[in-house]
């Protein structure tokens, strides 16, 4: 047949994500590049793998079937060509990786500037996005989850804090105009700021601790925000005074140092573990990802010994 690799990449990437704008974004190619290289590979194969209208790009039964085929093949041949690069000083080449908005935000900054100092030859890429995607099927090397959200027959590592609270606040002017809450329940009386996940899921109940005392409450409120990309949106609602909200205690932190913020709640803060680094063991581990792994054990274990 002798398909080229570059067109066969280019396809998959316009598949998976739906459209040569993404793709074009995701790979870091122009959208007519990707669309001439489509158009080869059809002319190639002699059958139509896109429905392409004006709105969207959709694969062909055709093409779903090249997809299914091509995503491992292709992540083989990466493979393949990743051992090459044990013979090199330093691993260099891609890692993908997916991770929740909230590891970008809060728990990347402080593993990744080192990490690309002592690996200038590896490229990182990040996808943050709270849905819960097949890292292997969006291309990906390894992702980051929580451990109630981890997939099945994958390996974990732990990465970032090993211990994290979910922290509740209000503004100032808030507390003063409806009053402190001194129990979950209350609450209840109160407008609160909630978050959905990608899967159209709330984030719902809150969950509080004291002692062997567990509550656990539906929240009502004015605000429903897209865990991840518009959570900030919700932060600036409690700033200003709008509700309650809820959110991991290190993103809310700068807002309780600064006053703009006040703890609400504080006994009663729940605390949860950290996330997780994970991974296919059944497939060879690509040399940056390899790199990685190593980097987040020895900074995991200089961490414990101080």
């Amino acid at each position: 047949m002798g398909a080229n690799l570059g067109d066969l990449n280019a396809f998959l990437a316009v598949a998976q994500c739906r459209g040569f704008r993404d793709a074009s974004r995701t790979v870091g190619v122009s959208p007519t590049t990707l669309s001439e290289a489509v158009r080869r590979l059809e002319t190639k194969l002699g059958v139509r793998l896109l429905h392409r209208t004006t709105r969207s790009v959709a694969p062909t039964e055709a093409g779903l079937r090249l997809m299914e085929r091509l995503t491992p093949a292709l992540r083989e041949v990466d493979a393949a060509l990743d051992v090459v690069n044990g013979f090199r000083d330093k691993p260099a080449g891609t890692l993908r990786l997916n991770v929740p908005v909230s590891a970008a935000r809060l728990v990347l900054p402080a593993i990744l500037p080192p990490f690309v100092a002592l690996y200038p030859d590896i490229q990182l890429e990040i996808i943050a996005e709270d849905s819960f995607v097949d890292v292997l099927a969006a291309g990906c090397d390894a992702g980051i989850r929580y451990d109630e959200r981890l997939e099945q027959d994958m390996i974990a590592v732990p990465i970032g804090p090993r211990i994290q609270r979910l922290a509740v606040a209000a503004s100032p002017a808030y507390l003063a105009r409806r009053g402190e809450p001194v129990h979950p329940r209350d609450l209840l009386q109160h407008a609160c700021l909630r978050g959905r996940f990608g899967n159209g899921t709330l984030m719902s109940p809150w969950e509080f601790g004291q002692g062997a005392e567990v509550v656990r409450i539906e929240p009502q409120g004015p605000l429903t925000v897209s865990i991840g990309g518009a959570m900030d949106l919700a932060v600036d609602m409690a700033v200003a005074g709008v509700g309650i909200i809820a959110l991991f205690e290190e993103w809310l932190d700068p807002h309780l140092k600064s006053g703009r913020l006040l703890p609400v709640l504080s006994d009663w803060w729940p605390s949860f573990p950290g996330p997780f680094l994970y991974y296919s063991g059944r497939r060879l581990v690509p040399l940056p990802l390899r790199a990685f792994l190593d980097f987040i054990k020895t900074k995991s274990s200089n961490q414990e010994a101080h």
